[in-house]
């Protein structure tokens, strides 16, 4: 049998589900070691401080890639920076989970049903600014922590409800959690939100050969042109940003808006092309948000 290769994750419920299902996958055990690497983000994470940049979940990952003690690493891929460190790649998205953000409430109440001034917990400038949007009324808060440690939150009564990504419940298998899932012209969701990404290094054929089998192309695309979307508009973690990709019989559109903090003033558009052109096609809405005046309520988000 050939050496295993070492996979790299990190060590949140979530982020090992995940991982295992990439192991699974590919072979299982006997095929793929797994390797849990602790990263500034669950660090931070764990002692309820703010996440102030995409690469805290991925740099140490990363490091690992780069000086051999992993060979692939598996990414929520929303947490992933749009541009990766020199010598690593991108290799593969396996299809994507429903990318939908869905309410928990206790008790168990829509987000039209909760009372005037209820407190709705999120960590997520996005989320936050577009329920505030669609509900000024509510006391929209911080939550952070793992999903585990916001529910239970939630039960303890610090909230009435939270907000979490449908995909995350899904993987750990607590979709009976789920009170509401958001229709988009709600809550668009975040870029890449649902989808995995699999990196590796770029000269590692070896690696590449055993993973590519994974790549969902539909999925592949959808997330190029999100993050195509997000790099164009110099976004980082902190900015109210959304986007929502699907691609279709060889055509892509692009859903993307940029909210202001208190969800006032909202920015949206779309736009249609070819599945081969997925990032010009992030990349062309991204400069159209621009002209209207993104850039300027991008950097309300940083004040």
């Amino acid at each position: 049998m050939s050496e295993r290769l070492r996979l790299g994750a990190r060590g949140s419920a979530l982020s090992v589900a995940q991982a295992t299902l990439v192991q699974r996958a590919l072979g299982g055990e006997e095929r793929i070691e797994f390797v849990t690497v602790r990263t500034t983000g669950d660090r931070l994470s764990a002692e309820g401080a703010p996440i102030g940049w995409k690469g805290d979940f991925t740099k140490e990952l990363d490091d690992a890639l780069l000086d051999g003690r992993v060979d692939l690493a598996v990414h929520s891929l929303k947490d992933v920076p749009s541009v990766l460190p020199p010598g690593l790649v991108l290799a593969v998205v396996p299809e994507r989970e429903d990318p939908r953000d869905v309410l928990v409430s206790h008790p168990k109440r829509r987000l039209a049903e909760l009372p005037h001034g209820a407190r709705v917990g999120t960590s997520s400038p996005r989320r936050q600014a577009q329920l505030r949007a669609a509900r000024p009324d509510l006391e929209v808060l911080e939550a952070r922590g793992n999903v585990d440690t916001r529910i239970r939150r939630m039960r303890e009564g610090r909230f009435e409800a939270i907000v979490l990504a449908r995909a995350g419940l899904a993987r750990l298998g607590r979709l009976e959690e789920i009170v509401e899932i958001f229709d988009e012209a709600v809550l668009l969701p975040a870029v890449t939100q649902g989808a995995l990404g699999i990196v590796t290094r770029k000269d590692d054929a070896r690696t590449d050969a055993v993973v590519r089998p994974l790549d969902h192309a539909p999925s592949h695309a959808e997330a190029l042109a999100e993050r195509g979307f997000l790099r164009m508009l110099q976004a980082g973690c902190r900015a109210p940003v959304a986007g929502r990709a699907r691609a279709r019989e060889g055509t892509l559109s692009l859903d993307g808006a940029v909210f202001s903090p208190d969800g006032a003033k909202i920015l949206r558009g779309s736009r249609t092309g070819a599945v081969a052109d997925a990032e010009a096609v992030g990349r062309a809405l991204a400069e159209e948000l621009l002209g209207r005046g993104a850039a300027d309520l991008i950097a309300a988000s940083a004040d």
